[in-house]
């Protein structure tokens, strides 16, 4: 007998809440028979969205919430009053054990102050980072860390350095990954005090396979599988990526369409143009998951719609599988945390 996933989804978190959240459960247990899915918020609002689709009763369970962590809200303090918000519930139910995940669209601050302070560090991992993985002309590339931690340390990108590999080798299943610094120029003395204070740390880490700097030009060709920066560098990357896609997405459609040639053009480039620009859009690789916890914290886009969470949870499963969190207890519990 297959193994049920159990994935608690905050149905309250996002612009889209909650109806393209439940939408997105519901057709993630439909391509899915060993995931359950817990949908947390205000229960006659989230029961009033299942009503209108139609799904196996019995992989999807309402859990009542009646608060909810607004995005403006101090994230710490908000964790800490709202013991009854969908994000708290949700992380607490990771926490005891009953649910193996969390997913989430709601406010990124609250969703980090969460993961650390409810469910809590893998023994030896220092700093938890979010790693989204995004696109690249030679598939995808992992991102870590891109906004969980502004000051990092050297030795906190030494561990994103090698729970990134981990988690490429294991859920991507690319053997033995590269894994590359950002930085100015790609040679060693280049790059700020964090940058060549980090360089010679990865260089000697038997534990990954490090190839050098990366330069931001560089990412989007597939230069690395693992692109390790502190999260303000990081953060910085992801939006940038994400503006200059939907805006080069934008002036095609509108240049495709300004011309009877060009629109008779459009007709015969649609079905290539249409598999390059899937490849490149966010919502087909899921969520941002918070490596090192003792349980799965999934950050998804603010602006997630169903699709989005759909793969989310898919991926919760591949995470929980490949025993994700085993494997990076066993290659960094060793070391100290602070």
């Amino acid at each position: 007998m297959e193994e049920i996933i159990k994935v608690a989804v905050d149905a309250m978190g996002g612009d889209h809440a909650p109806a393209e959240i439940v939408k997105g459960a519901v057709d993630a247990v439909k391509l899915r028979q060993d995931i359950k899915v817990f949908l947390i918020g205000r229960e006659e609002i989230v029961k009033e969205e299942l009503e209108k689709l139609s799904y196996q009763g019995s992989q999807i369970e309402v859990v009542h919430a009646p608060e909810v962590i607004e995005t403006a809200e101090p994230p710490v303090l908000a964790i800490r009053k709202k013991k009854q918000s969908s994000i708290v519930v949700g992380m607490n139910m990771v926490k005891e054990k009953k649910a193996d995940a969390i997913v989430s669209a709601g406010s990124s601050g609250a969703i980090l102050v969460g993961g650390q302070v409810i469910v809590g560090r893998i023994k030896g991992v220092e700093r938890p980072p979010l790693a989204p993985l995004i696109p690249t002309k030679k598939g995808v590339s992992l991102l870590v860390d891109c906004g969980a931690n502004v000051d990092a340390r050297s030795s906190h990108l030494v561990q994103f350095a090698k729970m990134g590999s981990i988690y490429m080798e294991n859920v991507l299943g690319i053997e033995n990954p590269r894994v590359a610094i950002v930085n100015i120029g790609a040679e060693e003395e280049k790059g700020n005090a964090l940058v060549k204070e980090t360089f010679p740390l990865l260089k000697n880490c038997p534990d990954i396979n490090f190839v050098g700097s990366i330069e931001a030009r560089d990412i989007p060709a597939g230069d690395a599988d693992v692109i390790v920066c502190e999260a303000f560098v990081g953060n910085v990357i992801l939006k940038l990526y994400e503006g200059v896609g939907a805006t080069m997405l934008s002036m095609v459609k509108a240049g495709l369409m300004e011309t009877l040639r060009s629109k008779i053009g459009a007709l015969l480039v649609k079905p290539a143009l249409k598999k390059t620009m899937k490849s490149f859009d966010a919502s087909e690789y899921g969520g941002a998951p918070l490596l090192g916890l003792n349980g799965l914290v999934v950050k998804t886009h603010g602006s997630s719609k169903a699709k989005e969470v759909t793969n989310s949870i898919i991926q919760c499963v591949t995470f929980k599988e490949q025993e994700i969190n085993e494997k990076i207890k066993r290659n960094i519990g060793g070391s100290h945390g602070i």
